[in-house]
């Protein structure tokens, strides 16, 4: 009788061992997650050639910035004389969280009526505001800029249903 309530006091505490074991090792993995330790970045949409768009000039067609920039994510509803390239970025801190945006970016291409490029602008997120990174302007009130606030604003939201 000794030697089975005797295994019978041995078996808890190895029970207790294994919770213990068990316990630090899964504190140890979850302060690895927080630690930056496991962290993927995912880019979404157009990944944009800076160097391709610092060649779309004033004057240049339409034809030559498809060769450049290629088909664009969207474009004006309106004659076509807007085309808009869109980015995002996303980051996940470990695989069980939900995707963070860290950052998003419109690059515009405004043409004029003969399709010949007006202008070019790089809109992206800043303090929640419009932010044109070419000029380093906030754009003042109009068509253009509230349609790409729209867009930035409306990425990355669940939609309702």
């Amino acid at each position: 009788m000794r030697l089975s309530s005797r295994s019978h006091l041995e078996h808890p505490s190895r029970r207790g061992f294994l919770r213990l074991a068990a316990t630090v090792a899964l504190a140890g993995a979850a302060g690895a997650c927080t630690m930056g330790g496991i962290s993927e970045e995912f880019q979404a949409g157009y990944i944009l050639d800076e160097a391709a768009f610092a060649q779309v000039r004033p004057g240049l067609g339409a034809e030559a910035v498809l060769e450049l920039m290629g088909t664009p994510s969207t474009v004006s509803t309106v004659g076509n004389q807007s085309w808009y390239y869109i980015s995002q970025t996303m980051v996940r801190r470990a695989a069980f969280m939900r995707q963070e945006i860290v950052d998003r970016r419109i690059a515009a291409i405004y043409f004029t009526p003969q399709l010949r490029v007006e202008r070019t602008a790089l809109y992206g997120l800043q303090d929640g505001v419009v932010f044109d990174f070419v000029s380093r302007t906030t754009p003042a009130g109009g068509a253009e800029p509230s349609f790409v606030g729209n867009l930035l604003q409306g990425l990355g939201r669940p939609r309702a249903r």
